[in-house]
């Protein structure tokens, strides 16, 4: 029997077995790894607006946003440990988050509590979409189990575009 070299295990290419094909874990693994550098670019963002919130509203404002920012995080592991279920690769940097998001960053000195629920309210639409257009791939090679996290994920971003939006509502009159 031949024993593999620790080296040679080091620069192995992953082989997670799986019933899906080698386009299937190539497509969808890309797939959730671009949407998990979206997804902790928002929780980043939300994070941030948490820490800077401001004004007559600031305990509301800064509950909310990280109530948020905890729900995102949690989606973190799972979108990538299903990436290596798959028999992908995921995420190895904060570099690497950086090459592949979607969603800008925001470093201004100053944002308004308002303007802070409408970009994290676009943002979550954006991310939906994304998990959308995830979802489409695993539609095309028949991965009901991503498909499945996927719409859960969908559910909880649309609730916080609700919450988003509703808070950043101007009283009429």
């Amino acid at each position: 029997m031949k024993r593999a070299s620790a080296k040679s295990k080091r620069t192995a290419p992953l082989k997670t077995p799986t019933g899906l094909g080698a386009n299937a874990t190539r497509d969808i693994a890309a797939a959730l790894t671009t949407l998990l550098a979206d997804v902790f670019t928002l929780y980043m963002k939300t994070k941030n607006f948490h820490w800077h919130a401001s004004g007559p509203h600031f305990r509301d404002y800064h509950l909310m946003f990280d109530e948020q920012a905890a729900q995102i995080l949690a989606t973190t592991d799972d979108i990538a440990e299903r990436a290596r279920k798959v028999g992908g690769p995921t995420l190895k940097s904060i570099g690497q988050i950086s090459k592949l998001q979607r969603i800008d960053d925001n470093d201004a000195d100053y944002v308004t509590p308002l303007d802070m629920l409408a970009e994290l309210r676009d943002d979550n639409m954006r991310l939906a979409t994304f998990m959308r257009e995830t979802h489409a791939v695993c539609d095309e090679h028949g991965d009901v189990g991503t498909a499945s996290m996927l719409e859960n994920w969908i559910d909880e971003a649309e609730r916080r575009i609700w919450f988003l939006f509703e808070t950043g509502r101007q009283t009429e009159g």
